[in-house]
């Protein structure tokens, strides 16, 4: 028998709170602020997976805000796109790192978590996630549907940043060998677009050896954002903690989540130090461009589109 999860009313940092919690695992959501994900506790380990910034208060963004003049820490939704820009279907202005980060969601307690939805106030769709824990894992099942009469274009990613160390690796499928730049801010990977060997490639900068899978030191005061050019042919990822002998490993169909990117902040963006593994459904940000290169996800026309996530916790 699964033993069901405390699930209790809170605050967190001056906001109204939810606490899913069992044996395991603690889980801190906040939905007023995008349905983010604030607080991601290893009990077994005694370790905060997700990265925290040192506000002692949140401030709810409004819609459309600067994702950069808000509150970093923790894991905030992607949806229906990451960069600001015009949306294929309609050109209406996607908002910076789309909208639903930036929006209250309703929510509602389940047997074993809480169900969240979300409902745009531009585009024809409605975004629903469940939330449930199950032992150490957390199973996030979502559904968007579209309202209109065409298909819908998006991107989604979970943009959770994770502390990390000199002991954080990643560890990815096998055969992806070769990442695309994004990120204009790195000291090392030039410019956007310039493609890579991985996990081993030459910095452009020193032309040292660098290993892509792991961190380099704070003080190089660069950020790194790069997409694998494959498709995944299986749905996974993780992060392996050796300090602590623990990891965190991303489970998620292949076929409606796709693509995989990185994002390391080694102290370039805000003086922070964490990691974002992101499975997406489509690349590169931008969804005008993924639909024009064909690399988007689509919601079926008075259809909806479903895919799952799951965090799950173990031993290394």
């Amino acid at each position: 028998m699964v033993d069901l999860p405390v699930i209790e009313r809170t605050t967190f940092k001056g906001l109204e709170a939810v606490v899913l919690e069992n044996e395991q695992i603690r889980c801190v959501i906040l939905p007023s602020y995008g349905g983010k994900m604030v607080s991601f506790y290893d009990k077994e380990a005694a370790y905060e997976w997700l990265f925290q910034t040192a506000a002692s208060e949140l401030i709810v963004p409004p819609y459309g805000a600067d994702f950069s003049k808000y509150d970093s820490s923790g894991f905030d939704e992607m949806f229906p796109g990451i960069d600001q820009g015009p949306h294929p279907a309609d050109w209406e202005e996607i908002p910076d790192h789309g909208e639903v980060w930036a929006l209250p969601w309703n929510w509602q307690k389940t047997e074993a978590g809480i169900t969240l939805e979300v409902e745009s106030p531009k585009f024809p769709y409605t975004l629903r996630k469940t939330v449930a824990l199950k032992g150490s894992n957390v199973e996030i099942e979502y559904e968007a549907w579209n309202k209109s009469e065409k298909p819908f274009p998006f991107i989604w990613t979970p943009h959770a940043l994770w502390n990390l160390n000199d002991s954080t690796k990643l560890e990815i499928p096998q055969g992806l060998d070769e990442v695309i730049n994004v990120e204009k801010g790195t000291q090392h990977l030039g410019e956007w677009g310039t493609t890579h060997s991985y996990p081993e490639t030459q910095s452009l900068k020193t032309g040292e050896t660098l290993d892509l899978a792991e961190l380099e030191p704070k003080e190089d005061d660069t950020v790194e954002k790069y997409y694998f050019t494959d498709r995944l042919d299986e749905g996974w990822c993780s992060l392996i903690q050796e300090d602590i002998r623990r990891k965190l490993t991303y489970r998620f169909p292949e076929d409606k989540v796709p693509y995989l990117g990185i994002w390391k902040t080694r102290g370039g963006y805000r003086g922070e130090y964490n990691v974002g593994v992101e499975p997406c459904t489509g690349v590169y940000d931008d969804v005008y461009l993924a639909e024009k290169i064909g690399k988007v996800s689509r919601i079926p026309a008075r259809g909806s589109y479903t895919w799952s996530l799951t965090f799950e916790i173990g031993g290394v």
